[in-house]
Protein backbone atom coordinates (compact mmCIF):
# COMPACT_ATOMS: atom_id res chain seq x y z
CA UNK A 1 0.00 0.00 0.00
CA UNK A 2 1.34 3.46 -0.88
CA UNK A 3 1.94 6.00 1.88
CA UNK A 4 -0.85 8.15 0.45
CA UNK A 5 -3.36 5.30 0.48
CA UNK A 6 -2.37 4.22 4.00
CA UNK A 7 -2.67 7.72 5.43
CA UNK A 8 -5.86 8.34 3.46
CA UNK A 9 -7.49 5.18 4.82
CA UNK A 10 -6.53 6.07 8.39
CA UNK A 11 -7.93 9.57 7.96
CA UNK A 12 -11.17 8.32 6.39
CA UNK A 13 -11.47 5.77 9.19
CA UNK A 14 -11.25 8.59 11.71
CA UNK A 15 -13.73 10.68 9.73
CA UNK A 16 -16.28 7.86 9.70
CA UNK A 17 -16.95 8.28 13.42
CA UNK A 18 -17.25 12.03 13.03
CA UNK A 19 -19.53 11.92 9.99
CA UNK A 20 -21.80 9.12 11.18
CA UNK A 21 -21.80 9.50 14.94
CA UNK A 22 -21.55 13.28 15.31
CA UNK A 23 -22.47 14.82 11.93
CA UNK A 24 -23.23 18.20 13.50
CA UNK A 25 -19.55 18.49 14.41
CA UNK A 26 -18.42 17.79 10.83
CA UNK A 27 -19.26 21.20 9.36
CA UNK A 28 -15.55 21.83 8.83
CA UNK A 29 -13.61 18.82 7.63
CA UNK A 30 -9.88 18.45 8.27
CA UNK A 31 -7.30 18.67 5.45
CA UNK A 32 -7.37 17.61 2.67
CA UNK A 33 -11.18 17.77 2.78
CA UNK A 34 -11.60 21.25 4.25
CA UNK A 35 -12.90 22.79 1.01
CA UNK A 36 -15.67 20.24 0.51
CA UNK A 37 -19.28 21.05 1.33
CA UNK A 38 -21.99 18.61 2.32
CA UNK A 39 -24.78 17.74 -0.10
CA UNK A 40 -27.89 15.72 0.58
CA UNK A 41 -27.98 12.14 -0.61
CA UNK A 42 -30.87 9.72 -0.83
CA UNK A 43 -28.49 6.78 -1.10
CA UNK A 44 -25.53 7.39 1.23
CA UNK A 45 -25.11 8.58 4.80
CA UNK A 46 -22.74 11.46 4.04
CA UNK A 47 -21.57 13.03 0.77
CA UNK A 48 -19.22 15.99 0.36
CA UNK A 49 -18.26 17.69 -2.90
CA UNK A 50 -15.88 20.47 -3.98
CA UNK A 51 -17.93 23.51 -5.03
CA UNK A 52 -17.64 24.49 -8.66
CA UNK A 53 -16.39 21.11 -9.88
CA UNK A 54 -17.49 20.18 -13.40
CA UNK A 55 -17.54 16.38 -13.63
CA UNK A 56 -18.50 16.28 -17.32
CA UNK A 57 -14.92 16.00 -18.65
CA UNK A 58 -14.34 12.78 -16.69
CA UNK A 59 -15.08 9.94 -19.10
CA UNK A 60 -12.66 7.43 -17.59
CA UNK A 61 -11.90 6.26 -14.06
CA UNK A 62 -8.69 5.17 -12.37
CA UNK A 63 -9.43 2.94 -9.38
CA UNK A 64 -6.94 2.57 -6.53
CA UNK A 65 -6.67 -0.83 -4.81
CA UNK A 66 -9.51 -1.26 -2.32
CA UNK A 67 -8.34 -1.03 1.28
CA UNK A 68 -10.07 -3.07 3.98
CA UNK A 69 -9.84 -2.76 7.76
CA UNK A 70 -11.76 -4.44 10.58
CA UNK A 71 -13.52 -2.62 13.38
CA UNK A 72 -11.18 -1.99 16.30
CA UNK A 73 -11.30 -4.91 18.70
CA UNK A 74 -13.22 -7.16 16.29
CA UNK A 75 -10.85 -10.12 16.55
CA UNK A 76 -10.83 -10.08 20.35
CA UNK A 77 -14.60 -9.67 20.46
CA UNK A 78 -15.25 -12.56 18.09
CA UNK A 79 -12.87 -14.94 19.85
CA UNK A 80 -14.46 -14.18 23.22
CA UNK A 81 -17.64 -15.76 21.84
CA UNK A 82 -15.98 -18.90 20.46
CA UNK A 83 -14.52 -22.09 21.86
CA UNK A 84 -10.81 -22.81 22.15
CA UNK A 85 -10.85 -25.01 19.07
CA UNK A 86 -12.69 -22.46 16.94
CA UNK A 87 -10.62 -19.31 17.45
CA UNK A 88 -10.03 -16.88 14.57
CA UNK A 89 -6.31 -16.29 14.16
CA UNK A 90 -4.64 -13.13 12.88
CA UNK A 91 -3.83 -15.09 9.75
CA UNK A 92 -7.51 -15.97 9.34
CA UNK A 93 -8.41 -12.29 9.70
CA UNK A 94 -5.85 -11.26 7.08
CA UNK A 95 -7.18 -13.90 4.70
CA UNK A 96 -10.76 -12.69 5.22
CA UNK A 97 -9.67 -9.11 4.52
CA UNK A 98 -7.85 -10.20 1.35
CA UNK A 99 -10.92 -12.04 0.05
CA UNK A 100 -13.07 -8.96 0.75
CA UNK A 101 -10.49 -6.73 -0.92
CA UNK A 102 -10.17 -8.74 -4.11
CA UNK A 103 -13.91 -9.33 -4.33
CA UNK A 104 -14.78 -5.65 -3.99
CA UNK A 105 -12.10 -4.59 -6.48
CA UNK A 106 -13.64 -6.74 -9.21
CA UNK A 107 -17.21 -5.75 -8.35
CA UNK A 108 -16.31 -2.05 -8.29
CA UNK A 109 -14.42 -2.08 -11.59
CA UNK A 110 -17.09 -4.20 -13.30
CA UNK A 111 -19.83 -1.76 -12.26
CA UNK A 112 -18.09 1.13 -14.03
CA UNK A 113 -17.17 -0.95 -17.08
CA UNK A 114 -20.74 -2.15 -17.51
CA UNK A 115 -21.94 1.46 -17.55
CA UNK A 116 -19.54 2.40 -20.34
CA UNK A 117 -16.66 3.91 -18.36
CA UNK A 118 -13.15 2.92 -19.35
CA UNK A 119 -11.13 1.80 -16.33
CA UNK A 120 -7.54 2.95 -16.88
CA UNK A 121 -4.29 2.83 -14.94
CA UNK A 122 -2.69 6.16 -15.85
CA UNK A 123 -3.64 9.76 -14.98
CA UNK A 124 -5.04 12.04 -17.68
CA UNK A 125 -7.22 15.18 -17.82
CA UNK A 126 -10.33 13.08 -18.52
CA UNK A 127 -9.62 10.54 -15.77
CA UNK A 128 -11.25 10.63 -12.33
CA UNK A 129 -9.23 8.86 -9.64
CA UNK A 130 -11.34 6.87 -7.19
CA UNK A 131 -10.05 5.50 -3.89
CA UNK A 132 -12.59 3.09 -2.34
CA UNK A 133 -12.23 1.63 1.12
CA UNK A 134 -14.14 -0.65 3.48
CA UNK A 135 -13.57 0.27 7.11
CA UNK A 136 -15.02 -0.99 10.40
CA UNK A 137 -15.71 -4.37 8.82
CA UNK A 138 -17.48 -6.64 11.31
CA UNK A 139 -18.30 -10.27 10.55
CA UNK A 140 -20.79 -11.75 12.99
CA UNK A 141 -19.74 -15.35 12.33
CA UNK A 142 -16.46 -15.73 10.43
CA UNK A 143 -15.80 -19.25 9.18
CA UNK A 144 -12.09 -20.15 9.36
CA UNK A 145 -11.00 -23.77 9.60
CA UNK A 146 -13.71 -24.50 12.14
CA UNK A 147 -13.55 -27.33 14.61
CA UNK A 148 -15.54 -30.45 13.55
CA UNK A 149 -19.21 -30.16 14.41
CA UNK A 150 -19.07 -26.41 15.10
CA UNK A 151 -21.81 -24.42 13.36
CA UNK A 152 -22.52 -20.68 13.53
CA UNK A 153 -25.98 -19.25 12.95
CA UNK A 154 -26.60 -15.54 12.47
CA UNK A 155 -29.34 -13.14 11.38
CA UNK A 156 -26.98 -11.37 8.97
CA UNK A 157 -23.35 -11.68 7.95
CA UNK A 158 -22.31 -8.38 9.50
CA UNK A 159 -21.75 -4.75 8.64
CA UNK A 160 -19.15 -2.38 7.25
CA UNK A 161 -18.64 1.23 6.28
CA UNK A 162 -17.93 2.22 2.70
CA UNK A 163 -15.72 5.24 2.06
CA UNK A 164 -15.01 6.68 -1.38
CA UNK A 165 -12.61 9.50 -2.18
CA UNK A 166 -12.61 11.14 -5.63
CA UNK A 167 -9.67 13.15 -6.96
CA UNK A 168 -8.57 14.71 -10.20
CA UNK A 169 -6.03 12.20 -11.47
CA UNK A 170 -3.54 14.79 -12.76
CA UNK A 171 -3.60 17.45 -10.03
CA UNK A 172 -4.55 15.25 -7.08
CA UNK A 173 -7.19 17.77 -5.99
CA UNK A 174 -9.86 16.21 -3.77
CA UNK A 175 -13.24 16.55 -5.51
CA UNK A 176 -15.48 14.44 -3.31
CA UNK A 177 -15.89 12.16 -0.34
CA UNK A 178 -18.71 9.71 0.44
CA UNK A 179 -19.32 7.55 3.50
CA UNK A 180 -22.03 4.95 4.14
CA UNK A 181 -22.47 2.43 6.96
CA UNK A 182 -24.68 -0.55 6.23
CA UNK A 183 -25.44 -4.10 7.34
CA UNK A 184 -25.85 -7.04 5.01
CA UNK A 185 -29.38 -8.25 4.31
CA UNK A 186 -31.11 -10.31 6.99
CA UNK A 187 -31.26 -13.74 5.40
CA UNK A 188 -30.43 -15.75 8.52
CA UNK A 189 -29.17 -19.33 8.63
CA UNK A 190 -25.85 -21.05 9.05
CA UNK A 191 -22.87 -18.78 8.40
CA UNK A 192 -20.06 -20.12 6.23
CA UNK A 193 -17.26 -18.52 4.24
CA UNK A 194 -19.43 -19.00 1.14
CA UNK A 195 -22.51 -17.34 2.66
CA UNK A 196 -20.40 -14.48 4.05
CA UNK A 197 -18.87 -13.83 0.62
CA UNK A 198 -22.31 -13.91 -0.98
CA UNK A 199 -23.88 -11.52 1.54
CA UNK A 200 -21.00 -9.05 1.53
CA UNK A 201 -20.76 -9.36 -2.25
CA UNK A 202 -24.34 -8.10 -2.49
CA UNK A 203 -23.48 -5.22 -0.17
CA UNK A 204 -20.36 -4.33 -2.18
CA UNK A 205 -22.38 -4.46 -5.41
CA UNK A 206 -24.91 -2.08 -3.88
CA UNK A 207 -22.17 0.44 -3.08
CA UNK A 208 -20.53 0.05 -6.49
CA UNK A 209 -23.81 0.67 -8.33
CA UNK A 210 -24.54 3.74 -6.21
CA UNK A 211 -21.06 5.08 -7.02
CA UNK A 212 -21.61 4.72 -10.76
CA UNK A 213 -25.06 6.31 -10.61
CA UNK A 214 -23.63 9.11 -8.50
CA UNK A 215 -21.00 9.94 -11.10
CA UNK A 216 -23.62 9.80 -13.85
CA UNK A 217 -25.74 12.28 -11.89
CA UNK A 218 -22.82 14.63 -11.27
CA UNK A 219 -22.06 14.67 -15.01
CA UNK A 220 -25.58 15.83 -15.85
CA UNK A 221 -26.13 18.46 -13.15
CA UNK A 222 -24.60 21.91 -12.59
CA UNK A 223 -21.58 22.21 -10.28
CA UNK A 224 -22.43 22.34 -6.60
CA UNK A 225 -22.33 25.85 -5.14
CA UNK A 226 -20.94 26.52 -1.69
CA UNK A 227 -23.14 25.59 1.29
CA UNK A 228 -25.65 23.85 -0.91
CA UNK A 229 -28.44 21.57 0.19
CA UNK A 230 -28.75 20.08 -3.28
CA UNK A 231 -29.82 16.44 -3.46
CA UNK A 232 -27.78 13.85 -5.28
Amino acid sequence: MSRHRASSLLLIGALVALLLVAPSQAASLPPPYQDLVQVRSRQLDAVYLLPGTDFRPYTKVMIDPVQVSFRKGWLKDINSQRGIGDQVSQSDAEQIAQVARSGFEKIFADAFTQKGYNVVTSPAPDVLRLSPGVVNLYLNAPDPMSAPGVRSYTVNAGEATFALEARDSTTGAVLGLAVDRRSTQDFGGMATSVSNRFDFGNLFRHWANISVKGLDTLKTTPPVPARTGKKQ
